[in-house]
């Protein structure tokens, strides 16, 4: 079995950075794929000055939303939670405000995934 190598000081700030918004714990991973999405997008994009991680929240989530990849948002919803980033009433009013933008099917979907989301968090915290 080969050894592992452990990833460079700024390898692992940028892993840690991407453990942040998804929030887990980031193992390092091989190809250029992941390493774009790593040292680029989460080293670099979700560290410029000039809006805070919130404000990058919301926006993905609107993107990912009027987008139709709903499937990322079983990622988005519950990281958001977990950071601070939003509360369960205002994940609540950005389904609402979604809905009426992206449509009621795809609005019945999404409020589907923030409710599980939202029990889920409520849940990890009475378990705290």
């Amino acid at each position: 079995m080969a050894d592992q190598v452990e990833p460079s000081p700024n390898r692992r700030a940028n892993l840690d950075r991407m453990g942040e918004v998804y929030g887990w714990e980031m193992g390092d991973g091989s190809g250029d794929f992941f390493s774009y999405t790593v040292d680029h997008l989460f080293g670099e994009i979700w560290n410029r000055p000039g809006i805070d991680d919130r404000s990058r929240r919301l926006l993905l989530i609107g993107l990912l939303i009027g987008s139709g990849q709903e499937d990322v948002l079983d990622i988005q919803f519950p990281a958001a939670l977990s950071s601070g980033d939003i509360t369960p009433d205002e994940l609540r009013e950005i389904v609402i405000l979604a809905t009426h933008y992206a449509g009621w099917p795809r609005g019945g979907r999404i409020n589907t995934q923030a409710e599980n989301a939202i029990a889920r968090f409520i849940k990890g915290q009475q378990v705290s």
